[in-house]
């Protein structure tokens, strides 16, 4: 699963208006118009190569990094920086294997979500999961406990959130 995907999905799942999806982006540091997000919001075709749909721009680990750091300020306000911190934090997503990682670990802390509630979402989209392997899921890249969310499990999740938040 691409990152476009991952926007459009979360989009769907949490029902985000376009004026919404450009407000988060801006929060997050890019800007977008709107002709712009629904570029972005263009789901490829398997077939075509990606450089041949010119009606899509790829959403990069970065770009999809600002549009969920945005979605925290979105949904929680913004955070004075304490003292010594740099104002910009570092990047979380290093690679395409810790996108759905970070995804995860961001969508919990906008939605103010507990471990609790991430394994009810996901037993929603009927996917059975502990309470050990959230904790997998949330530690940081590295960590000898780290467990990679795949692409199942995202879609899972998101799915889970789509049955919650939309009903």
């Amino acid at each position: 699963m691409d990152n476009n995907d991952l926007l459009i999905r979360l989009r769907y799942a949490l029902d985000i208006k376009d004026q919404d999806m450009i407000e988060i982006f801006n929060l997050g540091g890019v800007d977008l118009t709107k002709e712009e997000l629904l570029k972005v919001l263009t789901k490829s075709d398997d077939e075509e190569e990606p450089d041949e749909n010119e009606d899509q721009i790829k959403c990069t680990n970065s770009m999809f990094e600002s549009f969920l750091n945005g979605f925290i300020t979105f949904q929680r306000g913004p955070q004075e920086p304490k003292p010594g911190q740099p104002n910009k934090p570092d990047r979380s997503i290093k690679n395409a294997s810790s996108v759905n990682n970070v995804m995860l670990k961001k969508v919990k802390i906008a939605l103010k979500l507990t471990s609790e509630d991430l394994i009810d979402i996901l037993d929603e989209a009927g996917v059975t999961i502990t309470k050990g392997e959230v904790s997998a899921l949330l530690r940081k890249e590295g960590h000898k406990n780290y467990k990679v969310f795949g692409d199942q499990y995202a879609r899972n999740f998101l799915k889970g959130l789509a049955i919650k938040y939309r009903g």
